[in-house]
């Protein structure tokens, strides 16, 4: 079995000790990313960030030292359209006034005759309440804007790790949330406006997803009153990047703010261990009854069979089959990232035309297993499994490589196999028109 992620995710991200600033005095290399989606959050190399900032450390990057901007990625129109014309519905869009989230009534209502569902934005609506001061969360922008759909299929391609947008638009003057803590790792990218922003020490180090900083309220707000780690304002173009667990509260100066939140979503070891600790469900000493009798809250008739336990535990893992594990793991996380958009009568279009020269790639961000056998190679993919005869291995194997080809390339095949393998994973979404 051949576990495959994608090229660039295989570099491993590691954790730096102190946070800097590439706007003040430590400022880092240029950018090394090439058009990368990643050079569009940081101005050093995918290699330095990795190394010196992800998990650990923030990092302000200002505009001018970007090699790449977001002006194509989204805007004040882009919006307006979401808001008056796609018909989002909760909890695609969410709204919130000096740190609470206001009822959904408040900003939407029914869509009328023929859309009769009861949660639509309702555009006037919205539109009151940011003038009262309200600020507007569209939710999940990498499921229904284009441009964010295919740049956070390719920065998850990049990190390895799988990654959601949010948009805040916060009118003049106002903070729409209270000092706080994401369980994700966040890339803040200025559109429009200014915000002015203030990031504090973590309560707790690399959150998970079950330590919201609601548990930590009282922990979190005294922090806050503490000297920042940075206070600054963002202008657009401006990018900023905070581990999970910085605290962090902005603020909109003269001007209505439009920021992106670009949620990472870390893939950590507990993950891991979660999935080992379901796997020794298998294991029929870990599935014994304690004693009868067994008084539960008296620590020291609990330790007994807590150590017991402990050293079936560890016997379990000794022999633990870990390439099934990993198996069930990978397919697990499969579903954590989606690909890059597909369009189905376009692939459709491009599988019946298809002839031997046509220029093709791997799908952006897909993530996939191959198996092999005496007979068959199969790429196992989220929900179903392609399998092809033995001999077409060295082409997929070209097909996996990520450069662009063309069927003709395609080695081991005569000329009517290139067109079959080509065709049939242009028809099950592995590949795409070049």
């Amino acid at each position: 079995m051949v576990v495959l992620t994608p090229a660039r995710a295989t570099r491993a991200l590691t954790a730096a000790p102190t946070p800097k600033t590439s706007g003040g005095e430590d400022l880092t290399s240029p950018s090394a990313a090439g058009g990368s989606a990643l050079s569009r959050c940081v101005a050093c190399s995918h290699d330095v960030f990795a190394a010196e900032y992800w998990g650990r450390a923030p990092l302000l990057t200002r505009a001018a030292e970007l090699d790449e901007n977001i002006d194509d990625l989204f805007d004040a129109a882009a919006v307006d359209e979401l808001v008056s014309r796609r018909g989002l519905r909760t909890p695609f869009l969410r709204m919130a006034k000096d740190g609470n989230v206001l009822p959904t009534a408040k900003f939407t209502r029914g869509g009328g005759a023929g859309a009769s569902i009861g949660d639509q934005a309702a555009d006037d609506r919205v539109l009151a309440m940011i003038a009262d001061g309200a600020t507007l969360v569209l939710q999940a922008l990498h499921r229904n804007w284009p441009p964010l759909m295919t740049f956070a299929a390719q920065l998850a391609d990049e990190l390895g790790h799988p990654a959601q947008i949010n948009a805040y638009i916060t009118p003049s003057q106002n903070q729409g949330f209270a000092p706080h803590y994401d369980v994700h790792d966040v890339f803040v990218l200025q559109v429009a406006g200014r915000k002015h922003w203030t990031m504090h020490s973590p309560v707790v180090t690399d959150p998970l997803a079950d330590q919201p900083w609601e548990n930590r309220r009282a922990e979190v707000c005294a922090r806050a009153q503490e000297p920042p780690l940075i206070d600054t304002v963002l202008a657009p173009g401006d990018a900023l990047y905070l581990p999970r667990g910085t605290i962090h509260a902005a603020q909109a100066l003269g001007e209505t703010s439009i920021h992106l939140t670009v949620g990472v979503h870390p893939v950590t070891r507990y993950q891991l261990v979660r999935h080992l600790l379901e796997s020794a469900q298998a294991d029929p000493e870990l599935r014994t009854s304690l004693p009868v009798g067994t008084d539960l809250a008296d620590p020291d008739v609990l330790a007994p069979s807590l150590a017991a336990t402990i050293e079936a535990l560890r016997r379990y893992l000794d022999s633990a089959p870990a390439d099934e594990i990993a198996r069930r793991v990978g397919t697990s996380l499969m579903r954590l990232t989606r690909p890059e958009p597909l369009a189905p009568l376009a692939q459709l279009a491009a599988a019946d035309a298809l002839d031997e020269r046509t220029p093709l790639r791997l799908r952006t961000g897909l993530r996939l297993r191959v198996e092999r056998d005496d007979t068959h190679v199969r790429i196992v993919l989220l929900d179903r499994t392609v399998e092809l005869p033995l001999n077409a291995d060295p082409a997929i194997k070209t097909v996996l490589a990520g450069a662009a080809f063309a069927p003709a390339d395609l080695p081991g095949l005569d000329a009517a196999e290139q067109l079959t393998v080509a065709t049939r994973l242009l028809r099950e979404g592995v590949l795409v028109p070049a």
